[in-house]
């Protein structure tokens, strides 16, 4: 399928849970067919990821009324996870959601392919390979770290594209501060060598403070998705205790709430003498 050049991110809240990367794009025909794109990076194996695609799909169509392309990266270390469809059947009724996915694991062992062709995520994909390879060995991926910015600047592309994708790389594949000093040495060497500037000591302060703010942010998501996990697992324990089987319906509203509202329903579903006392009239 091919789309416009002209891709508009969207911003997309729902119900205090934001998806990854939401795309509003045309057709290549040139039709007035507006199509978003939902991309969700998924960096471990998670039971109730599938559930989850499918809940932010029918919410996303809900919201604004319009086709959507639900697509997974898959980011995780597990050979054997390729999650790509969630459903139900009941009494005659079936809804199911099939997406398609990229699993950056599969493309090891295709590094030198990946060095050599020209898209640029091709790159992002040799650098999340090698920041897994070197994990535990710093000076390995200094080395890594150094090569894939050769090969960065090897492409000669424009002076945008260079620093976009230096910043990701430099986001992955974190080094210890005298390392990174080191980098930016070499970095030096070589543009003078090349005859070539393309980070400036201006823009080398933002990346650097771009990428400790990133880490921030990244450490405040991750804590805010872990607690509202927890609370969702604990209270899907005590609907099953108190009230069996959970519906499917409940169960994808859990899985697409904020922590706040499953704190709500936690509190209710102590007292609560029913299930529907707490969400509702529902088809169970």
């Amino acid at each position: 399928m091919g789309f416009a050049g002209s891709a508009q991110p969207t911003s997309a809240e729902l119900g205090k849970r934001l998806v990854d990367k939401l795309v509003r794009v045309t057709r290549l025909s040139g039709t007035e067919d507006w199509i978003y794109l939902h991309i969700e990076v998924q960096g471990s194996p998670q039971a109730e990821f599938a559930e989850r695609m499918f809940v932010y799909n029918y919410r996303l169509f809900d919201r604004y009324h319009r086709p959507v392309a639900s697509m997974a990266l898959l980011a995780d270390q597990s050979e054997g996870w390729h999650p790509s469809s969630f459903g139900f059947e009941v009494l005659g009724c079936e809804h199911t959601l099939k997406f398609p996915t990229a699993k950056l694991l599969d493309f090891a062992g295709r590094e030198t392919l990946l060095q050599a062709e020209p898209n640029p995520f091709a790159l992002v994909t040799l650098a999340h390979l090698l920041t897994k390879a070197t994990r535990q060995d710093m000076a390995a991926r200094f080395a890594a770290k150094w090569k894939l910015i050769q090969l960065l600047y090897q492409r000669r592309w424009e002076k945008q594209r260079i620093i976009d994708l230096f910043v990701v790389l430099d986001w992955m594949m974190r080094l210890p501060e005298h390392l990174a000093q080191e980098l930016w040495q070499n970095i030096d060497l070589l543009e003078e060598q090349e005859q070539m500037r393309y980070v400036s000591s201006v823009e080398r302060i933002g990346i650097e403070k771009g990428r400790e703010q990133g880490l921030q942010q990244g450490r405040e998501q991750g804590r805010e998705q872990g607690l509202q996990q927890g609370e969702a697992l604990a209270l899907q324990r005590l609907l099953r205790k108190r009230f069996g089987a959970i519906p499917s319906e409940i169960s994808a509203r859990i899985a697409a709430a904020s922590l706040s509202e499953i704190e709500g329903w936690f509190d209710q579903a102590i007292e609560a003498g029913r299930i529907d006392d707490v969400f509702g009239p529902t088809a169970h």
